[in-house]
């Protein structure tokens, strides 16, 4: 362990920020001096911000999304498309979509994926609340988003086998050649799934 260089305010800030991702104890070192440095210019604003979205944030009791309101911005969205729901394992997969604005439809968080190993079952997902949804007559396709794990895999082949009663298409990302993406690069799974799942030009 590393002796402290600084009081026990500034140690606590940087213990803080090693553990958000990507920050290691040095980089929590660095940021905590930035933020020292610019105090009045960014830690002022971030930590008014922080205690602003601590008594604000609110997780939508439709789709799960973080965010201020309930229901969220994106089930208040009277433009999207009632009849998709894009099924997605946490927030930040439901963020990374919008981001890409790849799908104008309404959103599942499922709040993780089934991994035995881990002890999460079905029970300590909402893959029942996605059921129930699916069931609502204006919606006619479930697109699973899940990442191209064996508990994403996992996850989806069980949420299939349930929505095997709705009447909704049940489909899933393509797998295979990312876009930019080199053959010679690739691994022999992901040039598997993309042989298998090509499509006509």
């Amino acid at each position: 362990m590393p002796a402290a260089v600084a009081g026990p305010e500034i140690e606590r800030l940087i213990q803080l920020l090693a553990r958000l991702p990507g920050l290691g104890p040095r980089s929590a070192r660095r940021a905590a001096l930035f933020l020292i440095k610019k105090r009045e210019l960014i830690m002022a604003p971030l930590a008014a911000a922080v205690q602003t979205a601590l008594e604000k944030i609110e997780i939508c009791g439709t789709c799960g999304n973080v965010d201020t309101q309930n229901p969220c911005t994106v089930c208040r969205d009277v433009n999207r498309d009632p009849s998709m729901i894009v099924a997605v394992a946490d927030v930040a997969d439901l963020w990374a979509l919008e981001r890409a604005h790849a799908v104008n439809a309404r959103y599942h968080v499922l709040g993780g994926t089934l991994s035995p190993l881990d002890g999460v079952g079905p029970q300590d997902l909402t893959i029942d609340a996605l059921v129930s949804r699916a069931h609502d007559p204006a919606v006619k396709e479930v697109i699973l988003a899940l990442n191209a794990t064996v508990d994403g895999q996992t996850t989806a082949h069980y949420i299939t086998d349930l929505l095997h009663g709705a009447n909704v298409t049940v489909t899933r990302l393509a797998h295979g050649v990312p876009v930019g993406g080199e053959l010679d690069y690739l691994d022999e799974g992901t040039l598997s799934a993309a042989i298998r799942q090509r499509t006509a030009i």
